[in-house]
């Protein structure tokens, strides 16, 4: 198994490293619920920059995720 990289993340791409048995639209719906579970994650997504349109993370929203959930 490869190490988990930080870098830039497509959001459905993220969420299947974390659930890839599942789907990509039910992986980014877990990892959306994952991300409002853990407290003020997402507050501190918000403030660096993500957007609930963005299609993106950027390497420190994944930092971000990953210091919070774990990695993948």
């Amino acid at each position: 198994m490869e190490p988990f990289t930080i870098r830039a993340y497509g959001r459905t791409e993220l969420a299947q490293c974390y659930f890839p048995a599942v789907n990509s639209q039910v992986a980014y719906r877990k990892l959306q619920t994952w991300i409002d579970y853990y407290p003020h994650l997402r507050e501190r997504l918000e403030a660096a920059g993500a957007n609930p349109r963005s299609r993106m993370y950027m390497p420190a929203q994944v930092r971000m995720i990953v210091e919070a959930i774990g990695e993948p």
